[in-house]
C-alpha cells in the first residue's frame, strides 16, 4: 500500500474523514475504474484511493488514474476506511474467505445478487454493510444505483457509500433489501431490454429500405430524446405516449399491433422472470 494511504479511521473519526476517507476496491475492473475516475473527478484525493487485482492490466489502468494499485487484496484493506467489493459474484465467497476486514470498517458491495447476510456471515455480524445495485450506464456516469444498508451502518457511513456511487449517476435508497431483486430486474437488467428494442427497430428500419447506419442513428437518437423527455418528470410516460399518438395515425397503427401481440404483458412477464432469477441466485449464495 502506498504511504499516502493513511491509517484507517476509528468510529469517532468518521466525521473528520467523511469528505476524504481511504477507499479500497477489491477488484480493479471496469466498474471499479469507473467509480475511481468519478471520485477523482469529484475531487477525492487519488492518494486515498486504492484497488487490488491479480490482473496486471487492471492494475496498470488503476495506476494511470492516480490511485494506488496492488496485487494482494489484503494489502488494499490495510489502510482502508471503506472497502468496496467489486468482484464477480461467483468469486466473492473465495475473496471473503481470504479477506480480513476489521469489524468497524464499512463494506460496500456492488456484487449483483449477493445478500447482506451472505457477506456478514463471512465477515462479522456487526460489520457495517451497504449493498448496492448499479447498472451498466454507470460506465458513462449515467447510471442509477439503489442502495440498502444493514443496521450497523451509521448515517455517516451511509453518506460515504452514497457519495461513492453518486460519482457515476443517480442514487436511490431502499430500506427493504428484498426489493433489490425487483431493482435488479428493472434497472440492473433494464439496459438490455432497451438494447433489445433498439435491435428490433434497427432491423425494421433496414427491412423498410433504410441503411443500417441511418436506422441505427434514428433509433438511438430517438431513444435518447424519449428518455430525456421522460426524465423531465413533468408528464408520465403514459401521457407522453398519448400525446404522440394521433387517432388514426401511424403511431396508433404501430401501438395497436404491439397491443394485439400483447407486448406489454410479455415485458411484464420477462421482468418478473428476471426478478425470480435474482432471488434464486441470492438463495444459492446463502446455501451451505
Amino acid at each position: 500500500m502506498s504511504p499516502n494511504h493513511s491509517p484507517a479511521a476509528t468510529g469517532r473519526e468518521w466525521k473528520q474523514t467523511l469528505n476524504q476517507p481511504n477507499i479500497s476496491f477489491i477488484g480493479g475492473g471496469n466498474m471499479a475504474q469507473c467509480l475511481l475516475r468519478g471520485l477523482i473527478d469529484a475531487g477525492h484525493d487519488a492518494g486515498r484511493l486504492a484497488a487490488s487485482d491479480p490482473d496486471p492490466g487492471c492494475r496498470e489502468a488503476v495506476a494511470r488514474l492516480g490511485a494506488n494499485a496492488v496485487e494482494r487484496n489484503q494489502d488494499a484493506v490495510g489502510g482502508a476506511d471503506v472497502v468496496v467489493l467489486a468482484v464477480k459474484p461467483q468469486a466473492l465467497p473465495t475473496v471473503l474467505d481470504d479477506l480480513q476486514v476489521p469489524a468497524d470498517r464499512l463494506l460496500v458491495s456492488i456484487c449483483a445478487g449477493v445478500p447482506i447476510a451472505g457477506i456478514a456471515a463471512a465477515t462479522s455480524a456487526v460489520q457495517p454493510i451497504v449493498r448496492t445495485m448499479p447498472n451498466t450506464p454507470a460506465l458513462l456516469r449515467a447510471g442509477v444505483t439503489v442502495l440498502c444498508a444493514n443496521a450497523p451502518a451509521s448515517d455517516r457511513q451511509r453518506a460515504v457509500a452514497e457519495r461513492i456511487l453518486a460519482a457515476v449517476g443517480k442514487t436511490v435508497w431502499v430500506e427493504d433489501e428484498a426489493l433489490l431483486d425487483a431493482v435488479t430486474a428493472v434497472s440492473g437488467s433494464g439496459p438490455a431490454y432497451f438494447f433489445h428494442l433498439m435491435e428490433a427497430m434497427i432491423e425494421a428500419g433496414r427491412g423498410l429500405g433504410l441503411t443500417g447506419s441511418l436506422a441505427a442513428t434514428l433509433t438511438v437518437e430517438t431513444a435518447l430524446g424519449a428518455a430525456l423527455m421522460a426524465r423531465q418528470g413533468t408528464e408520465s410516460p403514459a401521457e407522453l405516449r398519448r400525446r404522440v399518438t394521433s387517432p388514426g395515425g401511424t403511431t396508433e397503427a404501430a401501438l395497436n399491433t404491439l397491443n394485439h401481440r400483447q407486448a406489454n404483458q410479455a415485458l411484464v412477464e420477462a421482468i418478473g422472470a428476471a426478478c425470480g432469477r435474482s432471488r434464486e441466485l441470492a438463495e444459492a449464495f446463502q446455501a451451505p
